[in-house]
């Protein structure tokens, strides 16, 4: 490599030989994301007529639906995770790269990221969501979020390291703080997360600190609308409601607002004050919008595309999943952000990619609802079908059991999570209550505010 005198040309020389891709020849289409949307996109392209570029900041695809078994001890992360190369590793034309997207050159059709700039013919953004905070910095930096497998190990352990700080405290006062769990959202993350949390205070956790009264450990549900589950009926969510309340003993508050939150103590608008130290935030998501494109692109939080999953101005530039923003119809305001639709949306722009090559016309995307499901504890779930068919208990159990292993990616993690699934019904036990990576909560509470911190400064200089 020849030496550049300037030293902006050196790194930008440097910075495009990094990534190390080959050129093959064919059109090259650049995915930033592997999750659901990004893995079926590509198994729905004709892998011989592309070279394929994936990027992403893990190496590892996270079945997200189970997230809330890795945080509460019933999985480990290897149950949910599944390495990117591995599912993709007898494609000769597929390339991964574990890197971060700084930004978006659609004028260069280049992709900035931290390992180089990388070219594309087609690019495909596949991001997903983040937690919203709404703007309430406070919780920002002091709740726990659960979007990510280490967000789930750091609440998994700050949550056994409670009960163990439990067992040596003669403080009546931080015993309630370490044994009280506050979460907010009523959504299937949030209702699922409670159901575990009441499994292990009444199955599991009062064999491991026989010390403890049990009935001190109280679980907050916080909602903000009249009822739980509100993108699913009124059935399914009455059904969670009771199940929860009367199984479980969760306290739920209904058309309540969190106001603000220390880290000891959170703060209802109704002005309700709740002692905790583990406050967990399951209430929303924005999209994960990458700077680059033009403005007028995105609304509210997402790329506005067209029924294509193209974005809006741009030819060869696709977002498809919960950062696509398609207005129909049926959906006017967008559909919803699931992993169905992204698992569809990804089949849909891999055929219709694979037909723009071969000079045809695309398919117009429509999105098939196959229902709602979620989980409340042992023996319940409620679903919610086409055609208006609802059903609960054991056999909405069973099926959200089947589902959930059908959709998961490698047949090792299906054998295990269905190992594990087996052993935690007959033992009413949770096999998976190391603290293997201690997690420091004030510690990290720091280093994200430094992190926010240099985030806006990062944003007002923008």
């Amino acid at each position: 490599m020849s030496i550049i005198n300037t030293s902006d040309q050196y790194v930008t020389e440097e910075r495009h030989l990094t990534a190390q891709l080959p050129d093959i020849g064919k059109p090259r289409i650049v995915i930033i994301g592997g999750g659901f949307g990004g893995i079926q996109l590509v198994k729905n392209l004709d892998m011989n007529a592309f070279q394929i570029v994936m990027l992403d900041r893990h190496n590892y695809h996270t079945f997200q639906p189970l997230l809330y078994q890795v945080a509460t001890a019933g999985l480990e992360p290897d149950s949910i995770a599944s390495p990117l190369r591995k599912i993709f590793d007898n494609e000769k034309n597929f390339f991964f790269r574990m890197a971060t997207v700084e930004s978006i050159n659609p004028d260069a059709n280049e992709v900035v990221t931290d390992i180089g700039d990388i070219r594309y013919d087609y690019l495909v953004i596949a991001t997903g969501t983040k937690t919203n905070y709404f703007g309430n910095k406070n919780i920002e930096e002091l709740a726990f979020p659960l979007k990510q497998i280490p967000q789930a190990l750091n609440l998994r352990s700050h949550v056994l390291q409670n009960f163990e700080k439990a067992v040596t405290s003669d403080s009546q006062e931080e015993i309630d703080r370490l044994t009280n769990f506050v979460v907010v959202g009523g959504g299937p993350t949030g209702v699922e997360l409670s159901g575990a949390l009441g499994e292990l205070k009444k199955y599991v956790l009062p064999k491991d600190y026989p010390e403890l009264d049990f009935k001190m450990m109280k679980v907050y549900l916080v909602e903000g609308l009249d009822r739980l589950l509100p993108t699913m009926s009124e059935h399914a969510g009455g059904k969670a409601h009771k199940q929860l309340t009367e199984k479980f003993e969760t306290i739920v508050r209904l058309k309540t607002m969190v106001e603000d939150y220390d880290g000891y103590e959170v703060k209802l608008k109704s002005g309700e004050t709740i002692p905790t130290e583990t406050l967990i935030w399951a209430a929303g998501v924005q999209g994960i919008i990458l700077p680059g494109l033009e403005k007028a692109t995105v609304e509210k939080g997402r790329y506005v595309v067209d029924v294509f999953n193209r974005v809006e101005g741009y030819e060869n530039v696709f977002a498809i999943g919960d950062i696509a923003k398609m207005s129909t119809k049926d959906f006017p305001k967008g559909h919803p952000q699931v992993s169905p639709v992204a698992i569809q949306q990804g089949a849909r722009l891999g055929k219709n990619l694979t037909r723009l090559m071969r000079g045809r016309a695309m398919w117009h995307f429509v999105y098939f609802n196959k229902g709602y499901m979620a989980t409340i504890g042992r023996n319940n779930a409620v679903a919610d079908l086409p055609y208006h068919i609802q059903f609960s208990g054991f056999p909405a159990w069973l099926a959200w059991m089947f589902i959930h292993l059908v959709y998961l990616i490698g047949f090792r993690q299906k054998i295990v999570t269905l190992g594990n699934w087996i052993w935690n019904y007959f033992t009413y036990d949770r096999g998976t209550r190391l603290i293997i990576r201690p997690f420091n909560y004030r510690r990290a509470v720091s280093r994200k505010k430094t992190e926010l911190e240099k985030e806006n400064e990062y944003t007002s200089q923008e």
